[in-house]
């Protein structure tokens, strides 16, 4: 297990002051960013069917919300982060008045009953393991949003180090079970309240799981050289580059602490966060996922894991001096070279991203 997850029972520019917080706070970073998520959500809309589009439509606005649909409700599992346990066991949904602009994709969930929602959920999922990044507690929930399997490998095998029961793959195939009318598959310690909130964690885990640094990860040792957990079948705390967190980027932004896992957060910039017809043309072309939904999450975990083989080709890493945020930094063979094939990386996932999710939810509700 990685990321310190011990079982117990994924815009620069004006936003550089929120990513500079981003990268001191690990644990806030989330796959794509709440436009990528959008984009996801915006491209599935496109391609359901009739009867899955009605069935997305119904569940989501159960309750007091009106008009939600994919692509605004792609960005519901980061804004859950805003929901912090206090000493005295309570969870509460607190805005960070000096970062208001993370409040921007979560103003469709702001009734009381929305916020109830989002209270209830890490409450229910904080304490069936525990998630120690930066020695606070975060809560197992923050464990659903990736796997770190070594980029030695070339499959997805829930064997290998970097998975757990509470990991991404599991996450996602909880909650296909739910939406089934199914048990949630032993020994995944989940708590799905019901179906709108499983159709709110695949709207976003979906999302996660095409971000390359969401599912393959590499082990440093401390002069920066990769390491193998698989062979020594245990990860090194002191190996663990946190999905690429802990891996500085000097060069993307100068004299800012930059994390390569954010890097990949970041989608291209003409995008926004809604689909192009780019984007949609692309969803289009991705083939079928063959066999049946229960085995598309370790499938479709595989792909992006031989994804992340080209997220960190060209790299090499070293130590930082001093250590301060961050224990590597990363080195390119090229930068703009990286930077342009990082670019048609990211359309591409975010492409697969919408489409597997729209094929999915089609397979439910044919």
């Amino acid at each position: 297990m990685s990321r310190t997850v011990v079982a117990s029972g994924w815009f620069l520019g004006a936003l550089l002051g929120w990513l500079a917080a981003i990268a001191l706070h690990p644990t806030a970073a989330s796959a794509w960013g709440y436009e990528g998520h959008r984009v996801v959500g915006a491209i599935a809309d496109q391609l359901l069917k009739p009867a899955a589009k009605a069935k997305v439509q119904q569940l989501l606005n159960e309750g007091d919300t009106d008009g939600i649909d994919l692509r605004k409700s792609g960005p519901w599992l980061d804004c859950v982060k805003s929901v912090v346990r206090h000493d005295d066991g309570r969870f509460h949904y607190e805005v960070d008045p000096e970062h208001l602009d993370y409040e921007v994709p979560c103003t469709p969930f702001n009734s009381a009953r929305e916020r109830g929602r989002m209270v209830d959920y890490p409450a229910r999922n904080w304490s069936t393991c525990s998630y120690k990044p930066d020695g606070f507690e975060r809560g197992c929930h923050n464990t659903f949003h990736f796997v770190d399997v070594a980029i030695q490998r070339g499959a997805f095998d829930r064997s290998f180090q970097g998975t757990n029961p509470n990991d991404l793959v599991a996450a996602i195939s909880a909650a296909i079970a739910v939406l089934q009318d199914k048990p949630i598959p032993p020994p995944f310690p989940f708590s799905i309240k019901d179906k709108k909130e499983a159709l709110l964690l695949l709207a976003h885990l979906i999302g996660d799981l095409h971000q390359p640094l969401h599912v393959g990860s590499v082990y440093l040792d401390p002069n920066g050289q990769p390491v193998d957990p698989d062979v020594s079948h245990q990860v090194d705390p002191g190996s663990d580059t946190i999905g690429g967190n802990a891996i500085q980027d000097g060069v993307a932004v100068p004299f800012q602490t930059i994390n390569l896992h954010h890097e990949w957060d970041d989608i291209p910039t003409d995008l926004r966060d809604a689909a192009t017809g780019e984007l949609i043309d692309a969803a289009k072309a991705v083939p079928a996922s063959p066999g049946t939904p229960d085995g598309w999450p370790a499938a479709w975990a595989t792909d992006t894991l031989l994804v992340a083989h080209d997220a960190f080709k060209g790299l090499s890493f070293g130590p930082t001096s001093p250590p301060v945020q961050s224990k590597w930094i990363v080195n390119f063979d090229s930068h703009m070279d990286y930077l342009q094939a990082a670019d048609a990386i990211k359309r591409r996932q975010l492409a697969k991203g919408g489409a597997r999710l729209a094929e999915l939810l089609n397979a439910i509700w044919p």
